[in-house]
């Protein structure tokens, strides 16, 4: 961890994504997000570069699958 200033702690996070603490904390717990503890206390912090990622992934177009055709055979 390199400068304190590039981290932001559960609560500021969660403001910042827009999602609840809770929610952010659940993204860290499954890998969704990674996480990063305080060295003095132990407290999650999140990398502004890694939140402003997950804004970036949210903006673009979900991939839609599309159904293929079913071709009915009769004979």
């Amino acid at each position: 961890m390199k400068r304190l200033a590039d981290y932001l702690r559960v609560r500021e996070a969660a403001a910042f994504l827009g999602v609840s603490p809770n929610t952010l904390r659940n993204w860290g717990r499954d890998g969704k997000i990674t996480e990063f503890r305080h060295p003095l206390n132990n407290y999650r912090l999140y990398r502004r570069a890694d939140l402003a990622e997950v804004l970036r992934g949210v903006g673009e177009p979900a991939r839609r699958r599309v159904p293929k055709r079913r071709v009915r055979v009769t004979g």
